[in-house]
């Protein structure tokens, strides 16, 4: 499956439905700035786009032989007279080819509403509602592919040739229209590395508080992709500059800003924590990483103190840090798993560098290990991350910390083989040998066990587990017949 063979067959069906479709959007944005074709790509028909569709995917199936709902997936829009098809492919560039076929339309939403009144349109009406004039250009399918000839009635080349992010008419109207569109605005600053024309940044500015009317799904969606750029920070900053981040994450909005007592100040914790999110960005292409980068210091202005003797503190700020990842979370609609992920890096990110204040014993090389379990490696890039220090000889002390606690954490876990870690007396053998049903004292007992592992009294052997087992169930099972006279 390639390119050129689905422009082929979208011809043939052009053809015999004697209408004219074009490939518009990023597609054909990408291919001027001469970047590899990216998987997403979308077509104007000049007709009907649901019903060319629904050709297009028997023409799919005729000419590939796919089964149906196996490889090609039709997904309808009738409201909006569009469609999705799903292409499965298994190649390394591209798992899923999306093709979006919209046929050309004008669209009036009323105030206040999500759903726009749709109606059928000419090709440049069609492309005048687009976001940005870059992805206003289209180009005609035909029989070898794509026209040369571009059709720009918006001068998205001259924009793309200056580097320029514009919207095709008044900016008010296209972000009133989809306010969702001022994050993509910064999101295209970020991945291509465009600067925003002056009066479409104005009415970012202006209209900010519209975003409130944007689903949390479609909000969160545009975030990451945002933090999948290369430099997520210039994408980052525009955000905040036009107070579109105070609108859905003020809590890192709230991190701007540096306050002074008798001479001494702290570092602005807003630049930092976009630094440390470009260091991940270098580091990992992970973006649920650079996420966490983006939350790390969430908790600071809410531990933020001015103490006599050690200046300003923020002390337990990845314990706060771990609740405000978890409510934001909820509000953005992230799933379960990936909210625990960051709450957990956030929770820790502190952890290596107190560790190695305290010194690096092989017992609090444990307990980080069998916290982080599989996320460790991650947490260490965060962690060598964080430090932005602009001292050269501080900068190298402080990685080079960080080379020792990697070495430390792979003797730790080559010795005590404790990436699986768990008692090695099972909850089984111990109801077995005590006389337990399931319950709090198996539990407590596990726990014992694991707590002298952690902490270098015993190994993490079963021969040995067994009998420190043997020496402590006694006094566990008297605790449970104690409390089980109280209840009585």
């Amino acid at each position: 499956m390639n390119i050129n063979k689905i422009l082929k067959i979208i011809y043939r069906v052009s053809k015999d439905k004697k209408t004219e479709v074009y490939a518009v959007g990023g597609y054909v944005r990408d291919k001027v700035l001469k970047k590899k074709s990216i998987k997403d790509i979308d077509f104007v028909v000049i007709g009907s786009g649901l019903e060319f569709a629904r050709f297009f995917d028997i023409k799919m199936k005729d000419s590939y032989g796919f089964k149906k709902d196996e490889e090609g997936t039709l997904i309808e829009f009738p409201d909006f007279d569009t469609a999705r098809y799903v292409i499965s492919n298994e190649t390394k560039e591209n798992k899923n080819i999306e093709i979006e076929f919209a046929g050309a339309r004008s669209e009036v939403y009323k105030k206040g509403s999500r759903k726009p009144k749709v109606s059928p349109a000419n090709l440049e009406n069609d492309l005048s509602r687009r976001d940005f004039t870059i992805n206003a250009i289209a180009q005609k399918v035909i029989a070898t592919g794509l026209s040369k000839k571009k059709i720009d009635p918006f001068n998205g080349l001259e924009d793309i040739k200056n580097k320029l992010i514009k919207t095709p008419l008044d900016p008010s109207l296209t972000f009133i229209d989809d306010p969702l569109r001022m994050l993509r605005a910064a999101r295209f600053s970020a991945q291509l590395k465009f600067d925003i024309e002056r009066n479409t940044y104005e009415s970012m500015k202006k209209n900010s508080r519209k975003l409130k009317n944007i689903s949390a799904e479609r909000i969160q969606e545009e975030l990451f992709k945002l933090l999948s750029a290369e430099t997520p920070s210039v994408g980052l900053w525009v955000l905040y500059n036009t107070r579109l981040l105070h609108v859905f994450l003020p809590e890192i909005a709230n991190l701007y800003g540096v306050e002074d007592v008798y001479g001494t100040s702290h570092k602005n914790n807003l630049s930092h924590t976009f630094k440390v999110v470009d260091k991940v960005a270098k580091l990992s292409g992970n973006t649920l990483l650079r996420y966490a980068a983006l939350m790390h210091d969430v908790g600071k202005p809410g531990t933020k103190k001015f103490v006599k003797g050690r200046g300003w503190t923020f002390d337990m700020h990845e314990h706060l840090g771990r609740k405000l990842v978890r409510k934001i979370g909820k509000r953005l609609r992230m799933s379960r798993s990936d909210t625990e992920y960051v709450a957990k890096l956030v929770r820790w990110h502190q952890q290596p560098i107190a560790l190695m204040d305290e010194g690096v014993t092989d017992s609090a090389v444990r307990r980080l290990i069998v916290n982080l379990e599989d996320d460790l490696d991650d947490l260490l890039i965060l962690c060598r991350s964080d430090i932005t220090t602009g001292n050269p000889k501080k900068l190298k002390k402080r990685l080079k910390n960080y080379d020792y606690l990697e070495k430390r954490i792979g003797e730790v876990i080559e010795k005590d083989k404790l990436r699986a870690f768990q008692s090695p007396v099972r909850g089984e053998e111990i109801m077995k040998v005590c006389g337990l049903k399931p319950g709090p004292t198996v539990g407590k007992i596990k726990k014992a066990i694991e707590e002298a592992i952690l902490d270098g009294r015993i190994p993490n052997e079963h021969e040995e587990a067994y009998e420190y087992f043997l020496s402590i169930k006694e006094n566990f099972l008297d605790k449970a017949k104690d409390w089980e006279k109280i209840k009585k």
